[in-house]
């Protein structure tokens, strides 16, 4: 074990992840059947941190309480800190003064994954003297984020928020490490232009005022989950890695295909035709004739009767019995989508929790 605290911000209106952010907050949508803030929890824990700090927004903030408990059955110490409305990440951190103590700190986005983890990430900060550590990743479209200058002796001199003319390639990821001087540069703060306490901007206030602020490039990777095709690409890349584990009843006379998991007490009927990377919950009936195509992930508790469905994610308490194909699509818990005529054609759906469709 080490001596940072965790934090993980769990706040944000998720504007483009509607309608899921009507009925729960986006960092409890699945990837390959895990919530995505439960990803960032375990990479802290692997990190040797086990103390950890949630900070609640108002989007269902219960749910996520109801999720994560007290942290023991995840092997933590969890604190929840209400934020409530969002008013930026450093008004965020700035909340957690009393959490952190005079340890030095790891805060993660909850709706941020990150291939590998940060387990090197929290080793070195923790061995290094730096009053602030950004990872930072190349990415196509540096205008949507974050931005690192870095001068020609490869130090990192300023961080712009969303610039128009990107002074590099190297966004900030939403993984930042402090040690407690963070909090002075916080109280500094106005809000900007989006009504916001910038983290970046408290991060340039460590810069000006002389603390060492370190960077790392990470080179897997990145996925900022916020808008629905950040999800599947997320689903996408976390399937490639899985392990294969059948636990379920898979009918002789099924057909499965490449790297496939398959919760407990799951059947999978002769007929059925699976495809991997794919993986299928607990207590879930896969029919007769139905395909499950590569890069989809089935939650709990669903009943597909028929249909093919691929590169999809398919949450709890579903039913499809559809002639149709499933492709690129989000569906939320407790939906039913079902269909009445002969006419196969693909279809894409972002359809939100306990929806019922017919086509």
């Amino acid at each position: 074990m080490n001596s940072l605290k965790g934090i993980i911000l769990h706040g944000g209106h998720g504007t483009r992840l509607r309608p899921f952010t009507h009925t729960g907050p986006k960092q409890l949508i699945p990837v390959a059947n895990k919530p995505i803030s439960q990803y960032v929890l375990e990479s802290l824990r692997e990190s040797g941190i086990r103390d950890i700090a949630i900070v609640l927004g108002d989007i269902h903030p219960d749910k996520v309480k109801e999720y994560y408990g007290d942290g023991s059955s995840f092997g933590v110490k969890v604190t929840y800190i209400y934020q409530g409305e969002p008013k930026g990440i450093a008004h965020a951190v700035g909340l957690c003064r009393e959490f952190v103590g005079d340890e030095p700190f790891v805060v993660h986005l909850g709706d941020d994954l990150l291939k590998g983890g940060v387990k090197k990430f929290v080793e070195e900060f923790d061995n290094s003297t730096y009053d602030g550590m950004v990872l930072l990743c190349e990415v196509k479209d540096p205008q949507r984020f974050g931005v690192a200058e870095i001068d020609e002796n490869g130090r990192l001199v300023r961080l712009v928020e969303k610039p128009k003319e990107p002074p590099s390639n190297y966004a900030l990821s939403g993984i930042y490490f402090f040690r407690p001087a963070i909090f002075n540069m916080i109280k500094q703060l106005k809000p900007s232009w989006r009504r916001e306490l910038e983290i970046t901007e408290a991060i340039q206030l460590l810069l000006d005022s002389g603390h060492r602020v370190g960077y790392r490039l990470v080179k897997g990777w990145w996925k900022d989950t916020g808008a629905p095709e950040d999800i599947l690409e997320s689903n996408r890349l976390v399937l490639d890695e899985m392990t294969p584990k059948i636990e379920g009843n898979v009918e002789e006379g099924a057909t499965l295909q490449g790297r496939i998991s398959i919760g407990k007490d799951s059947k999978i009927k002769s007929g059925a035709v699976i495809r991997g990377p794919a993986t299928i919950g607990e207590k879930t009936t896969i029919e007769a004739n139905v395909y499950v195509g590569p890069y989809t992930s089935i939650g709990n508790h669903v009943n597909i009767r028929r249909g093919e469905i691929e590169n999809s994610i398919i949450m709890n308490h579903c039913l499809i019995d559809v002639n149709e194909r499933i492709t690129d699509s989000l569906v939320g818990p407790y939906s039913k989508i079902t269909s009445s005529n002969n006419r196969p054609r693909g279809r894409r759906f972002i359809v939100g929790e306990r929806s019922q469709m017919m086509l």
